[in-house]
C-alpha cells in the first residue's frame, strides 16, 4: 500500500517555517580602534571597505548598528568570534544578538 493509499488518497504538504533571523550589534566604546572595527567588519562580516568605514562611523556617532543579520547559531558565532578577537588585542569591544 503506498502512502498515498494509506492517507485516504490525499495528499499532504509539509510546509517549514522559515528559521527566525537575528541582528548581531556592535557597541560603540572609548578603546577600541576604529581601524579594528573597520578590520572585523570587512574580514568577519564580509562588508567592503566603504561600508565597514560608515558602519564603523554609525556606530562611534549614534552608540550601536547592526553589522549583520544571520539566523541564530551564525549570529552568535560571529559575535562571540569577534569578541574574542578584540580581546586578544586588548580591546573591550561589545556584540549583542537580537531578534531581527
Amino acid at each position: 500500500m503506498t502512502e498515498n493509499e494509506q492517507m485516504g488518497g490525499r495528499q499532504t504538504r509539509t510546509k517549514m517555517k522559515r528559521p527566525s533571523m537575528y541582528n548581531v550589534v556592535m557597541h560603540n566604546d572609548d578603546e577600541t580602534t576604529m581601524e579594528f572595527v573597520v578590520m572585523v567588519l570587512v574580514t568577519v562580516f564580509r562588508h567592503s571597505e566603504e561600508d565597514a568605514e560608515a558602519l564603523m562611523l554609525t556606530v562611534h556617532i549614534e552608540g550601536k548598528a547592526i553589522v549583520g543579520t544571520y539566523c541564530h547559531d551564525i549570529a552568535s558565532t560571529k559575535a562571540n568570534h569577534v569578541m574574542m578577537l578584540a580581546r586578544k588585542n586588548g580591546f573591550p569591544l561589545l556584540l549583542t544578538v537580537e531578534e531581527a
